[in-house]
């Protein structure tokens, strides 16, 4: 990202980074004084259900629209078109599943995790362990490549060039992310979303706006614009530009979807968000607005990826970064060029400040998320038998907290060379393949068993991560994680089109089995189900 900060003049830089610096006061200030007052779980996991619907779809908002959807799906439509455009939509289609299918039932059947969900008809520490041990594989690759890309992208902001500069930077923001997840809580974080989501839809909406008058109000204008920038013509707006239009690229192209629209909505810390509203009608209000803002923002991200295509051009963006993850900086930047003014300068490090705050609160979003299975699942219950103290559940979940930061910081120190693009499929596909069946299955299937649970979680999961591994995304190819070798056998870069299957096929299978046995297991987990079934689904009883 060397070519992206050459040239910005030495005010520039200090107005970022006296803008980050007050970021990072005011957000640091506000998690510590909006924490938990006292050793009380409630309060630090939901926040006592305080928020209103319309500070709760804000959070929600903030949680599910993490770094990668600014920096790398804007990136994707400058580059790409209409696999960006198609991945926008998507992006914001998932939401819509989460809202429609799971939101009220998830609220109505969770306490604190995803685990208080799957141990609600089937009790027992094998289920618990596996929502742990689900959820970290789910988190941590995510907060692996939100904290590699920080580090790079907060050196090139900057302009600093030392050696050692991005794993200071690193570094810098876990311990960050730690602070806000231990002290703030649920609240805490909450907040952070919040002015998070406002920061991104308001300096979007000016960035959109400037780039829609420069071509004249015109989409048709732009669009032109873009594909002449692009450097692919008419290509630009037909499907294959990214993954090929062969038959690989376009299976690889329907699985990235599915998983994108499955994956995202059922990630833990995007579901853990429910958990906080007060009632069912508070869901539903609180979706409602995550919705409008997630939609509002995925258009505005569709007119600025293709303005950054028409006015930077995908030449200077892939000099810049071969992901495009600049491109948004980029176009800020071209606003004031050649002689950046006051405003100019004050909306470049808006929109510098905005993804800094984007990328703090998605870490430290996806760390509490983290604590909070390692305390409530694995050592309340898993450990003690949900017998555990509250004060001593809070001390381990903050403890926690730093642990799962300390190993982020670590390996994404380590790989921050590395192309690690391929973590966030690999994070979105859990999702869709491991928590979507488990989930589904386990609110809305009477039949479903322990060993459909965990075949459908360890199942998914494995699944995901072999097919991964051995997969174009991997080795094999210029873009790979390992371009230099080739050991893969899986044809596409994608999991989701055979894990997806895969992991609603394990469950259904696993729960077969259960029957079978005739054990009791089986028997016991439906009528459990059948007594809680009302509240479940009307939120009755």
């Amino acid at each position: 990202m060397n070519q992206f900060a050459a040239g910005y003049d030495s005010g520039t830089q200090t107005a970022v980074l006296l803008f980050f610096t007050f970021l990072v006061t005011c957000t640091l200030l506000l998690s510590v004084f909006a924490g938990p007052e006292r050793d009380d779980l409630a309060e630090f996991y939901t926040g006592y259900r305080t928020l209103t619907p319309f500070k709760n779809g804000l959070a929600i908002a903030g949680d599910y629209i993490s770094a990668a959807t600014v920096l790398s799906t804007t990136g994707i439509i400058a580059l790409f078109g209409y696999d960006g455009f198609v991945l926008a939509t998507s992006t914001g289609m998932s939401l819509v599943v989460l809202m429609f299918l799971l939101a009220e039932p998830l609220r109505n059947a969770g306490r604190f995790t995803m685990g208080d969900v799957l141990a609600r008809t089937m009790r027992g520490r094998s289920v618990r362990i596996a929502a742990s041990v689900v959820t970290l594989a789910a988190c941590l690759p995510f907060l692996i490549v939100q904290l590699s890309g920080a580090g790079s992208l907060l050196t090139a902001i900057l302009g600093i060039h030392l050696d050692g500069a991005r794993t200071v930077s690193i570094a810098m923001i876990g311990t960050l992310m730690v602070a806000y997840a231990a002290m703030g809580g649920m609240r805490g974080t909450a907040l952070i979303q919040i002015i998070k989501i406002v920061m991104l839809l308001g300096s979007s909406a000016v960035v959109a706006a400037l780039v829609l008058s420069r071509f004249g109000w015109s989409a048709d204008a732009l669009l032109r614009a873009a594909q002449a920038g692009s450097g692919a013509g008419e290509a630009y707006l037909r499907q294959g530009l990214e993954l090929g239009r062969t038959t690989e690229g376009k299976l690889d192209f329907i699985g990235l979807q599915l998983t994108v629209v499955l994956g995202v909505a059922c990630l833990p810390h995007v579901t853990m968000r429910l958990y906080s509203a007060p009632d069912a009608p508070a869901v539903r209000r609180s979706m409602s607005w995550a919705v409008g803002a997630v939609t509002t923002f995925c258009l505005l991200g569709t007119v600025m990826g293709a303005g950054a295509a028409a006015m930077v051009g995908a030449r200077l963006i892939t000099g810049a970064d071969p992901e495009g993850r600049t491109s948004v900086l980029m176009l800020a930047r071209a606003f004031g060029a050649a002689a950046p003014s006051i405003g100019e300068t004050l909306l470049y490090a808006a929109v510098c400040g905005t993804v800094f705050v984007t990328l703090l609160s998605s870490v430290s979003g996806l760390t509490l998320a983290a604590a909070s299975s390692l305390a409530h699942d694995l050592f309340g219950h898993a450990m003690r038998d949900g017998r555990a103290a509250a004060r001593t559940e809070l001390a381990v979940a903050r403890w926690a907290a730093v642990g799962v930061g300390a190993t982020a910081v670590a390996l994404a120190a380590l790989v921050q060379d590395w192309n690690v693009a391929v973590m966030t499929t690999t994070a979105l596909a859990i999702g869709a393949s491991a928590v979507a069946p488990a989930l589904t299955y386990s609110l809305f299937w009477r039949g479903f068993g322990r060993t459909g649970l965990l075949a459908a979680l360890y199942g998914g999961t494995g699944c995901v991560l072999l097919l991964t591994v051995f997969s174009t995304a991997v080795s094999g190819g210029p873009t790979a994680l390992f371009p230099d070798r080739d050991f893969h056998w899986f044809p596409l870069q994608t999991a989701g089109l055979v894990s997806i299957p895969f992991g609603f096929l394990a469950g259904w299978l696993g729960s077969r089995y259960d029957r079978r046995r005739r054990d009791g297991t089986a028997a016991e987990s439906r009528r459990r189900y059948e007594a809680g079934e009302a509240r479940l689904l009307a939120g009755a009883g």
